[in-house]
């Protein structure tokens, strides 16, 4: 018996496998004891390293770094989703007018590195356009750009994998080609997009950490501050775990919303195949379809 890529493997294979899996583990957990021993020799979990959290102004001004940064993910997620749902239509438009600028764009744009992006926009724009982006638009409008044209190709990359049949079945019905994506192709292909979307959307998050370059107040620009006070104990270690805590926290809420949304699309897939009732109006439509397609046919 064989799978599409590759041979299933047998005992000898996943004996080897089994024991590959579990010497990486061990590596991996030796390696993280390693790390914890060694920060808990140089004194970086020990109370007086800590103290710094403690204080109330502090406390306050990670709040209001780690909400800089929600505010810069959410609008520049918005507006990535945005910018690469337009652009992916563009990308399968028939029209050439419309396709090939489309394409350039998304090409141009997933090519040139983000923080080249950001830099352009605050710095490259001001000076030789003489138009003053605030760093916060400079920070988002770069992120927009980039993860943009990626989720672009990801939306195209997901259109065009469904079955062919699909679409000419929907065209055979009478619908146009606006209903055919709407209706037939886009919710079939976001379920399997859903997963590339998140992690593209983690990536969005993340690099709002690029924002420190050009001095917007998010957490890791906070962090960098605190890290280099004299006064505080140059607290960089510590500061530097409770950023990551926020950031990882952050990333597995994104996951598990996503989790969360993929589940319940299945649950409504199922319910649409097992409930008669909305069995029977999905065929009427059908039905409607056919029959508005039959008279504009004649």
């Amino acid at each position: 018996m064989t799978a599409v890529l590759y041979d299933v493997p047998g005992p000898k294979a996943r004996a080897r496998n089994l024991g590959t899996g579990v010497l990486g583990t061990l590596l991996v957990l030796a390696l993280v004891g390693f790390v914890l021993y060694r920060l808990t020799v140089t004194g970086q979990f020990d109370a007086r390293v800590w103290e710094w959290i403690e204080y109330q102004t502090i406390q306050v001004l990670l709040i209001q770094s780690l909400l800089a940064t929600l505010k810069a993910f959410a609008v520049a997620a918005v507006l990535s989703l945005l910018f690469g749902a337009v652009f992916a239509a563009g990308r399968l438009s028939d029209h050439r007018w419309l396709n090939r600028p489309a394409a350039v764009i998304v090409e141009f744009f997933r090519a040139v590195p983000l923080l080249i992006l950001i830099f352009i926009l605050y710095y490259g724009v001001s000076r030789g356009v003489g138009v003053d982006i605030p760093v916060f638009w400079a920070l988002v409008l770069g992120l927009m750009l980039y993860n943009g044209s990626v989720l672009a190709e990801v939306f195209r990359a997901g259109v065009r994998a469904l079955p062919t049949g699909q679409r000419e079945a929907a065209f055979a019905l009478g619908m146009r080609k606006t209903q055919v994506m709407t209706n037939v192709l886009l919710p079939q292909a976001l379920r399997a997009m859903l997963p590339t979307i998140v992690s593209q959307l983690v990536v969005v998050l993340k690099d709002t950490a690029l924002g420190f370059l050009i001095l917007y107040p998010e957490l890791l620009y906070q962090a960098r501050f605190l890290g280099s006070q004299g006064q505080l104990g140059l607290p960089i270690i510590p500061v530097a775990i409770v950023v990551a805590a926020l950031y990882i926290t952050m990333c597995l809420l994104l996951s598990a919303l996503a989790n969360y949304l993929e589940r319940r699309t299945r649950r409504s897939k199922k319910r649409l195949a097992l409930d008669p009732k909305i069995k029977g109006e999905a065929e009427s439509e059908v039905l409607s379809a056919q029959a508005q397609g039959g008279g504009a046919g004649v």
